[in-house]
Order: C-alpha cells, then structure tokens, then sequence
C-alpha cells in the first residue's frame, strides 16, 4: 500500500513544487501576512477539488481500456521524463522567485487573485486531471484511493508550509541555490516515477 502513496505523493507534489505564479502568489502574501492562510486554503481546495476528478474520472475511464493504459502509461512516462528534464535544465541554469512586486490587500482581492493564478493556467488542468489521473489508472480500487491521498497530501502540506513559513522561506527561495537544489530534487522525483511506471505500470 505504501507505493501508490508514494507515486501519488511524489507525482504531485514535484508538479506542484514548480515556481509559478501560484506559488509565488501564496509565498508574497504570508511574506506579509495577508490573508496568507486564505490564499493557500483557495489552491489546496482547487487541487483536491481536480485532482479528485481526475483520478475518479480520466483514471476510471482509462483503467477500464487495457490497450489505452499501455498507451497512457508510456505517455505519462514521456512526459514525467520530459518534465523532469526540464527540471534539470532548471538545476543547471538557476531560478529565483521574485514576491516583491506583488501587493494585493483586501481579501477579496487575494480570493479574486488565487484564483486567476490557479484556475486560468492551462498546465493546472493538465497537472491535476489529465497527468494525475492517468497515472492513477495503474491501481484499483484501495490502492487508487491511496494514491488520491498520496497526491492530496503533498498538495496539502506545500502550501501549508508556503503560508506558514514565508518569513522563513522567502529569504531561502530567493537565493538560486535553494531552487537548484529544488529542482534537482523535482527531477529525481519525476524520472524515478517514469521509471516506476514503466517497470510496473504495463499490464501482462
């Protein structure tokens, strides 16, 4: 039981982990303790809300074609891979995250904010539905729902750690070698699950 977890968990939150404009988003508000908490309360609900559909719908609907699971299952593990190098070339370059230009005040303005950063970036949807849920096609039953809260968990501590701990993790992101080592990690995370994939992920 403790591999789907993991898959579920590593899968998502190397997705999620990547710098963007919802991360930054959440990150510059706890920075100034503005509605912080609401703000990551908003992106954990959407994730849970899609992701939910994702593994319920495209991995049910998926899981029930053996030939589109094994087209799903390389697929997924192209993409992870693909992903995952584009993490590397991330290591290698160097990033930083930039929250000093982001000044949003009044609560409805973070509520209207967290959700134009969250719902109107296409790669959510790619992420949380259709990635996420074909990768789940590969369990059943017990074993897909523990991937669910695999996946849900690490959506769920991120920005809990975002909100809580941007006096103390803003100053680190903002040096490049927090985010090479970030990204290292992001790209270990997502080959070894391409690899997982691959090796057991195809149906006799």
């Amino acid at each position: 039981m403790i591999i789907p977890f993991i898959q579920g968990f590593g899968a998502s939150g190397g997705l999620i982990v990547a710098i963007g404009a919802q991360n930054a988003f959440v990150l510059s508000q706890s920075v100034r303790g503005n509605h912080h908490m609401v703000a990551a309360f908003i992106c954990i609900l959407c994730d849970a809300i899609f992701i939910t559909a994702g593994i319920a719908g495209v991995g049910a609907s998926v899981s029930a074609n053996p030939a589109l699971v094994q087209w799903v299952t390389w697929g997924g593990a192209g993409f992870l891979f693909f992903y995952g190098l584009s993490s590397l070339h991330s290591a290698i370059r160097g990033g930083s995250l930039d929250t000093s230009d982001r000044t949003v005040k009044t609560l409805g303005a973070v509520i209207l904010t967290t959700l134009a950063v969250t719902l109107l970036n296409p790669h959510f949807y790619l992420d949380t539905v259709l990635l996420l849920g074909a990768i789940s096609s590969q369990f059943h039953g017990e074993n897909r729902f523990i991937f669910w809260v695999g996946a849900i968990t690490a959506s769920t501590l991120w920005f809990t750690c975002l909100s809580l701990g941007g006096q103390i993790l803003a100053p680190v992101f903002r040096k490049q070698i927090s985010w090479r080592i970030l990204d290292t990690v992001v790209w270990a995370t997502m080959w070894v699950i391409a690899l997982s994939l691959i090796m057991h992920g195809i149906p006799d």
